[in-house]
């Protein structure tokens, strides 16, 4: 039996263990642990990266959410659009503000959010519910955009601002522009099982807007631009010093091991192809530019439970994104929401399962994964 885990950063962090350590050791000598140069330097290169104009390290992506939300004066009595078919934290942070998460549905292949069904959903709202919304929150799932031209134009012409949720989405490309430039605002996560991962929690937010660019800084600490001395009650978002300097030696990196990620995708296609799995497993659809795949999700057609527990004892890493859609979440039973609200969403919960993509897989692995799915279905 081969042991093929999910994700294994051991490997990266043997490349970059001497430059990290040196780095860290030159931060613990500055004793700056919060903000400063190196937050500063992390966030000039993040939004060159992201083709943004501006870019504000915070404490997490959860928090770069609620932060942008915060930033556009969003709370109770407010509706912000955005998929059920997501990481809570989508919703989890409209909820902190006050506000109510209004879901729609995703596309079945891509498994975003679906623009056909966000108009539809407006026009379905009486006047009163539509003029409560300010927003929309487009999740780049996956590794893949959103459909952002459809997006964007429904938000403009109903006058709500674009955050995109892109935790997952660095690098990613939709018609050769980078997530996270695209709408107002875009957030990005740096927990460590990213594509782009610190040591711990961290985040940062892009916009290409100056006056919303001072106003997230000025959230992010309290809502104080001069210490002491508070023009809006904001909150402690700050971004460690040693997560910058770590994921600023990552950035040089990305964009090999996301080519690493990306043959390792190109690779699985051949494989389902040659094990004659092609009638039962559906493999990810690449309908933008660029996708990332910070996640390799099949679907399939009939026993996904069944499959991941058989991959598991045969030592094959994998996970469920997402086992429970939002509207189905105990935590939000009040907004009324049912089972069948949004089918596309929870079928996908139903049938798809991650498997092992990162960029140090190596193909005898990759072999091993397939034939263990091969093994599953044929016998």
């Amino acid at each position: 039996m081969m042991n093929v885990p999910l994700l294994d950063l051991k490997p990266q962090y043997q490349l970059l263990k001497e430059e990290i350590l040196s780095v860290t050791e030159e931060i613990y000598e500055s004793q700056q642990f919060i903000l400063g140069p190196w937050v500063q330097r992390l966030e000039t290169r993040i939004a060159s990266y992201c083709q943004s104009a501006h870019a504000v390290g915070v404490s997490s992506g959860s928090d770069a959410l609620l932060l942008c939300l915060m930033a556009c004066g969003i709370g109770p009595g407010h509706g912000v659009l955005t998929t059920p078919y997501t990481f809570f934290a989508t919703a989890g942070s409209v909820v902190r503000t006050g506000a109510k998460p209004v879901f729609v549905d995703i596309d079945p292949q891509t498994y975003n959010i679906d623009p056909e069904q966000l108009a539809l959903q407006i026009d379905r709202m009486t006047d009163a519910e539509r003029s409560s919304l300010r927003a929309v929150i487009p999740v780049h799932l996956y590794g893949q955009c959103a459909e952002m031209a459809p997006i964007v134009r429904i938000a403009r012409q109903n006058r709500l601002v674009v955050i995109e949720d892109a935790a997952q989405a660095i690098g990613a490309e939709y018609q050769g522009r980078r997530a996270g430039s695209i709408g107002d605002f875009g957030c990005f996560s740096f927990f460590p099982s990213k594509n782009l991962g610190a040591f711990g929690d961290g985040g940062m937010v892009t916009t290409q807007d100056a006056e919303r660019f001072e106003r997230l800084c000025t959230l992010r600490n309290h809502g104080a631009q001069q210490k002491y001395y508070h023009q809006f009650v904001g909150g402690n978002f700050r971004l460690d010093a040693l997560q910058a300097a770590v994921v600023s030696i990552k950035l040089k990196y990305l964009d090999a091991w996301t080519w690493k990620r990306q043959q390792n995708a190109a690779r699985y296609r051949e494989l389902f192809e040659s094990a004659g799995l092609m009638d039962r497993v559906r493999l990810p659809l690449e309908n933008q530019s660029r996708h990332i795949y910070n996640q390799f999700v099949i679907r399939v057609s009939e026993g996904r439970d069944e499959l991941r527990r058989f991959l598991s004892e045969a030592g094959v890493g994998n996970e469920i994104y997402y086992p429970v859609p939002l509207h189905l979440q105990a935590c939000f039973s009040d907004l009324g929401y049912r089972p069948g609200d949004f089918p596309e969403s929870e079928k996908a919960a139903q049938s798809t399962l991650a498997l092992p993509v990162y960029p140090d897989l190596t193909e005898d692995q990759q072999a091993y994964v397939v034939d263990r799915i091969r093994a599953f279905y044929m016998a």
